[in-house]
């Protein structure tokens, strides 16, 4: 099983934009998940959609280029790690999202997991796309 999703998008809007996007929590909160969530390493922040809460610390914050904070789906001990990377270009933004750490769950549920995992952060592109399309 592959151990890191990885995913590349890039968004025709300024680096600050998006980084404002992914760390600001009124901003999480407007377009993602629920958040408490402030982009300090140390933060130890709780999102929370319906009944699922994911917590996690922040462990690199450089603003505008890199924000990395580990992350535990409530109901599980396991801890993965989301990275986002941003790169400035020409007429926009390159978004590099990478979640790792998936072979730490059961064997039953790492598959299911990573998957889950998969799906979601496909979701989480199109609707970063939207809501700043939207600003």
């Amino acid at each position: 099983m592959k151990d890191i999703i990885k995913k590349e998008q890039f968004y025709q809007f300024p680096i600050s934009d998006i980084w404002k996007a992914i760390s600001e929590q009124e901003e999480i909160s407007k377009w993602f998940i629920q958040a408490d969530f402030k982009a300090e390493v140390g933060y130890r922040y709780t999102f929370t959609y319906e009944q699922t809460k994911v917590t996690g610390e922040v462990l690199e914050a450089d603003p505008v280029y890199n924000l990395v904070y580990t992350w535990v789906v409530g109901g599980t001990t396991t801890i993965t790690t989301v990275r986002w990377s941003l790169k400035e270009q020409e007429n926009g933004t390159m978004l590099t999202i990478e979640h790792s750490g998936f072979e730490g769950y059961p064997k039953e549920s790492a598959v299911a997991m990573f998957s889950s995992s998969v799906q979601g952060w496909d979701a989480v592109c199109k609707e970063l796309q939207h809501y700043l399309g939207e600003q």
